[in-house]
């Protein structure tokens, strides 16, 4: 390889136009001055710059150029969507791995192209435009660009006018930098001039060892949806191409037409419509549990008097949650649909992955039964892109965190207390003989629980210990108390019909060493059994008019909606048919197992026996054929809206 300079004519075209290009770039979005006249003078070098190749060594210059190239393109990309502070978590292992997603993508590309100029350029440009792509989605939704998000790319689209597309500094240093690269790309005029095929056949083995080896090193690596977690977890290219993995869902063994179609006979006698619907209230509670479902503690005052008291008119117990944590969209969506995190891939987030343009929910059946559906969540609405579900679900309405109080807060959060007002509020207002249907989902418990503030004073305590952010999260717990108190005693004195399910979403996340203290081994080393304590919440259904109480030791979310309709005097879809069933068997489920009906115990799926495989195999088939089955769909099963 020989390097010289030289100076063409044309040369100077080219220096004007990145000139007034690179002017225009600091003009919008003012960067350092020093930046602006290094990067023209390296320009300027680079456009003198000639490279001579030795054929002789082509096959190197093309490794090295392809192993550079993918390190480069790595670390532009995390550079382009991340801070110094985001940057700095992703580990050394990912990194690597987002590199070696780079250089099978580079090296698939150069089997195309038979030439390094090109393989670099186009490569290096398709990554860019990919993170291009998800520093505009997440500037605008509050998450990242996924491979599912291409269904509604159409809709981005007809919305992209409304937004306003501005650049930071480490865009416009992107910009520059690879600039320069491809500047210098395009003076490395490497390809095969002999030996195509050995070549090509070299670099198609490269690509399928790279994939293997990728495909076996992620397998326990879940894709993250949520805001930034999958540039600073996963590294970016390596959160998207987890994103296709898990988009993929295989149908369940055994599964047919005829299988379905046989289903829908066994459950196709129907129940009349009931002249008398209660006004039906669901509250999903962010971050609520009773964590001496794990473990026994004392504390200097009763955490939630108030809900232990419940005791008439009232159907009570706990319930199974898929996720411990976060992710509480995917609670949300068991509860409404039916559908369990069971069959999905772990990590997944059915919200941002797998929704359907009409997914059959309560929303829809009870919309299919005059209801007037309401959506109320006092946070913002791009969170879990529920802006983007709620209005394919059904819902009529819907009241994001600038239709509450903002300054009605806890902590940061807006409070229970404000949101159940809100509830209140639209009761009130709604007309006379209208159906209603809320759901709403609170905020004022989230994680996490070490910051103190001045508008919040934590009342309990962990005795014989020192727990602090346990004590924060229990002292909410206790407020949520108050609150609940509040909402039951105005619907006591309401004379309409009214029903209100209650849940928690999942358990908080604490310090390892105060789960250790409920358990004695923390979260790891844990029996099935132990494992499921951590994953259950409290739930009832309560109605302001007499009802049969009732205890149920264990269930999970994605009955609720069954045990509502059912208690509100609705008559059950096919589908809820179908699961109240399968409750006899099958009591509880969820992603991390099931309870066992025969044999009182908590189990693993693959450790289903009997009657045991038969339901869930059924229930696998029908979620199937309800959010993969596009053109097989069973209307009988899932109508969405008959009128």
């Amino acid at each position: 390889m020989k390097i010289r300079l030289k100076f063409e004519r044309e040369d100077v075209y080219w220096i004007i136009a990145i000139f007034v290009f690179s002017i225009v770039l600091f003009l919008r979005t003012p960067f350092s001055i020093g930046v602006l006249i290094g990067f023209l003078a390296a320009y300027v070098g680079i456009k003198w710059l000639v490279i001579e190749w030795k054929g002789s060594l082509v096959w190197l210059w093309t490794a090295a150029g392809i192993f550079l190239s993918s390190i480069f393109s790595t670390y532009m990309v995390q550079y382009l969507l991340l801070d110094a502070n985001l940057r700095a978590n992703i580990t050394d292992s990912k990194l690597r791995l987002n590199i070696l997603c780079c250089m099978v993508l580079y090296t698939g590309v150069q089997v195309i192209t038979n030439h390094l100029q090109l393989t670099c350029i186009i490569s290096h440009l398709t990554l860019m435009l990919l993170a291009g792509i998800n520093y505009f989605v997440y500037m605008f939704r509050g998450n990242e660009f996924i491979f599912s998000d291409i269904r509604s790319v159409s809709t981005g689209l007809s919305v992209a006018g409304n937004y306003e597309f501005t650049l930071d500094e480490r865009a416009v240093y992107v910009i520059l930098l690879s600039t320069l690269y491809i500047s210098f790309i395009r003076k490395c005029n490497v390809s095969f001039v002999k030996h195509k095929i050995w070549m090509r056949a070299v670099c198609i083995s490269l690509v399928l060892a790279g994939s293997l080896y990728l495909a076996e090193a992620t397998e326990s690596i879940v894709t993250e949806t949520w805001e930034q977690k999958g540039s600073y977890r996963n590294g970016y290219v390596l959160n998207f191409l987890l994103s296709i993995r898990d988009y993929f869902v295989q149908p369940p063994e055994g599964y047919s037409k005829e299988a379905v179609e046989a289903l829908e006979a066994m459950y196709s006698i129907g129940e009349e419509v009931t002249e008398e619907k209660p006004t039906i209230i669901a509250i999903m509670s962010e971050s609520y549990a009773d964590l001496t479902t794990i473990g026994a503690f004392a504390t200097n005052e009763e955490v939630t008097p108030y809900f232990d008291s419940l005791q008439e008119n009232i159907v009570r117990g706990y319930a199974l949650s898929s996720v411990f944590g976060a992710k509480t969209s995917n609670c949300e969506w068991e509860f409404l649909t039916g559908n369990t995190m069971a069959f999905l891939p772990s990590g997944s987030v059915v919200y941002q992955q797998y929704i359907s343009e009409e997914p059959t929910s309560l929303v829809s059946d009870l919309k299919n039964y005059g209801y007037t559906c309401v959506a109320m969540h006092p946070y913002y609405e791009t969170g879990w892109s529920r802006n983007l579900v709620y209005p394919d679900l059904g819902f009529d309405e819907m009241y994001f965190i600038n239709h509450f109080d903002e300054d009605a807060l806890l902590r940061k959060y807006i409070s229970d207390q404000e949101f159940y007002e809100k509830i209140i509020e639209r009761y009130e207002s709604k007309a006379k003989n209208e159906n209603l249907f809320i759901m709403g989902i609170s905020m004022q418990n989230h994680g996490g629980y070490t910051e103190k503030y001045d508008n919040f004073a934590e009342k309990i305590r962990v005795l014989a210990g020192n727990y602090p952010d346990a004590n924060q999260y229990l002292s909410l717990l206790n407020e949520s108390d108050k609150a609940l108190e509040y909402l039951i005693r105005y619907f006591e004195n309401v004379e309409e019909p009214v029903e209100i399910v209650f849940f928690g979403d999942h358990q908080p996340s604490l310090r390892t060493d105060f789960y250790k203290r409920l358990n004695g081994k923390g979260l790891s080393g844990l029996t099935i059994t132990e494992l499921q304590n951590l994953y259950k919440v409290p739930f009832f259904i309560w109605t302001n008019y007499e009802s049969e109480e009732e205890e149920i030791p264990i269930t999970s979310l994605n009955y609720l909606s069954t045990l509502a309709l059912e208690r509100a005097g609705l008559p059950l879809p096919a589908y809820n048919r179908f699961l109240k069933s399968m409750m006899e068997y099958v009591p509880a489920i969820n992603s991390r197992g099931f309870y066992s009906a025969a044999e009182g115990r908590y189990k693993y799926l693959s450790e289903a026996e009997g009657e045991e495989v038969d339901w869930i195999r059924q229930y696998e088939t029908l979620q199937y054929n309800n959010m993969f089955d596009r053109e097989g769909q069973s209307k009988f099963f899932f109508p969405y809206l008959t009128k």
